[in-house]
């Protein structure tokens, strides 16, 4: 009797939404394959909701990848895996911390080693930069990125902006009135489970090299250009104030909430500004660079390393 597969999935959440994707990803597997699952756990625990100053006090560290630690890893780092699944979050266009404290530590790089791995992202809808950093991250750690999917919330970038924040300052998740439900819709979370028959093969067959080709043909990536263009411009913004407010002390600092309080009043201007300027530079890159942008969004849907 062959052996069944084994998997290992690590991930990292707050709210739930990201493990109900881990498992209606994996449900169709149940019974066809071992899968062990390793939450990761902030040595101290981020809130939930959070509180405003401490949601963007913890930014600095966050984009400059120095994150608070994680307690230790339950899973033999020596054990055997076929494939990893890494799932995880953005947070300010960047690996998540306690993804970041993951992928950074030693007992990561053992465990990831020679290691087949596959990124599930859930996130509002920029995603870029924190990819990239993972896709460094895994090449360090000597594993093989062999494919990719991204969960995102499809209401208009403005529109998440004003229920991500609802959710993540007063826990209220559901739609309103005027507002649709927070975070990625329930019928994406539901009919991502169509992303285990490729895996399964890949895994049968031990053949990875078209899996993620398999992937983006049941639009496990869709990403749209004016989104390169405002992100671009997000990430840039972010680590000179990262590098601002760190300069005046670590995280909780009463000498740097000035600085965050500052940040603070001045994203969420910038993020309503910027949104309606990235589309319209986009459709004129479109129109004046349409060659380099597209390329643009095929590189990050895809999964290699520049």
């Amino acid at each position: 009797m062959n052996e069944r597969p084994k998997i290992l999935v690590v991930y990292y959440t707050q709210t739930g939404q990201l493990k109900r994707i881990i498992d209606h990803v994996l449900a169709p597997l149940e019974g066809k394959a071992d899968i062990t699952f390793e939450q990761l756990v902030p040595v101290t625990p981020f809130p939930f909701p959070w509180g405003k100053q401490q949601f963007y006090d913890t930014m600095p560290e966050t984009v400059q990848s120095t994150p608070r630690g994680i307690e230790p890893l339950k899973v033999d780092v020596n054990a055997h895996f076929d494939l990893v699944i890494l799932a995880y979050q953005p947070w300010f266009l960047s690996p998540s911390q306690p993804t970041a404290a993951f992928l950074q530590s030693e007992a990561a790089k053992q465990l990831l080693k020679g290691k087949k791995v596959v990124t599930l992202l859930g996130s509002r809808n920029m995603w870029l930069n924190a990819q990239e950093k993972v896709k460094n991250y895994l090449q360090q750690a000597g594993s093989t990125l062999v494919g990719n999917i991204v969960l995102v919330d499809k209401s208009p970038n403005l529109i998440s902006v004003i229920t991500i924040l609802r959710w993540a300052f007063k826990g209220k998740k559901e739609a309103t009135r005027f507002l649709p439900q927070a975070g990625v819709q329930e019928n994406e979370i539901i009919t991502s489970s169509r992303f285990a028959a490729p895996i399964a093969e890949a895994l049968q067959k031990n053949q990875w090299d078209t899996l993620h080709s398999q992937l983006l043909s049941l639009d496990a990536v869709e990403l749209l250009p004016n989104l390169v263009v405002l992100e671009n411009k997000g990430i840039r913004a972010f680590r000179f104030w990262a590098k601002f407010i760190s300069a005046k002390g670590g995280p909780g600092a009463p000498s740097r909430q000035g600085r965050v309080s500052m940040y603070r009043g001045l994203l969420l201007a910038g993020i309503f500004v910027l949104t309606p300027i990235s589309l319209i530079t986009s459709l004129i890159q479109l129109n004046l660079k349409k060659a380099k942008l597209r390329r643009e969004v095929d590189y990050y849907k895809g999964i290699s390393l520049r």
